[in-house]
């Protein structure tokens, strides 16, 4: 039974080794800062580009609402 489970983690430390050196983080592990910060720029111009400001501040305030603020 130990060596069963000594192998098990050899295959998941084996499979993030890959992700790791590919620069990538395993799914779940980002913080929910970061997301934003990748996602604000995009919205952003994307805002811009189709003249959406009523549009994302009516989306902003429906969840403002939600959330109770």
């Amino acid at each position: 039974m130990a060596q069963t489970s000594g192998r098990r983690v050899l295959r998941a430390q084996g499979r993030r080794v890959p992700a790791a050196l590919a620069g990538r983080q395993p799914a779940g592990t980002r913080h929910p800062l970061v997301a934003v910060a990748m996602v604000l720029p995009l919205a952003i111009l994307l805002a811009v580009v189709f003249g959406g400001w009523e549009a994302v501040l009516t989306q902003a305030s429906s969840v403002a609402g939600l959330l109770g603020r």
